[in-house]
């Protein structure tokens, strides 16, 4: 892949990226845009390996998603959803932001059950796609998916 190439596809699939990590990372822009910005480095620098086998998007988004769970160990995970309230400070981006109970009800979420919810339903990636982005099984996919849905509807009282 080309340098000009790259750019091209970053530039096409760079807002999506975005939207999926500030998802993973509940609203925090700041943690968003580092996690972005070391994801596309390290994309950058693998992509004389890609072969375009498979989507651009698919195999950015699997390095996004490696990269957030490298980092989830500075991301502290939260028992519920006042506790998630208590931990945002007043810079976040999500403070003001439509979505805001949502990202702390996803803050809950063990990190596995965040991608896989954020996958399937922010992003729009199927089982199979999800399953070769986090690197799992199918099965492992649909369980996660069905434990985040469980408990966001029990913390969003839906």
């Amino acid at each position: 892949m080309t340098r000009e190439d790259f750019i091209t596809q970053v530039e096409r699939e760079q807002e999506s990226l975005r939207g999926f990590l500030l998802a993973l990372c509940c609203g925090n822009k700041s943690d968003a845009d580092d996690l972005a910005q070391d994801a596309l480095v390290k994309a950058y620098l693998s992509s004389a390996g890609y072969q375009e086998q498979g989507k651009f998007r698919s195999w950015l988004f699997k390095i996004a998603h490696n990269t957030f769970l490298n980092h989830k160990a500075s991301m502290r995970t939260t028992e519920n959803i006042d506790e998630a309230r208590t931990l945002i400070s007043n810079t976040t981006a999500d403070n003001t932001f439509e979505h805001q109970e949502l990202y702390l009800a996803l803050r809950t979420l063990p990190p596995k059950e965040r991608s896989a919810i954020t996958l399937f339903y922010l992003s729009g990636y199927n089982i199979k796609e999800i399953a070769t982005i986090t690197e799992t099984s199918e099965d492992a996919v649909k369980k996660q998916l069905s434990r985040g849905r469980d408990k966001l509807k029990e913390r969003l009282q839906l």
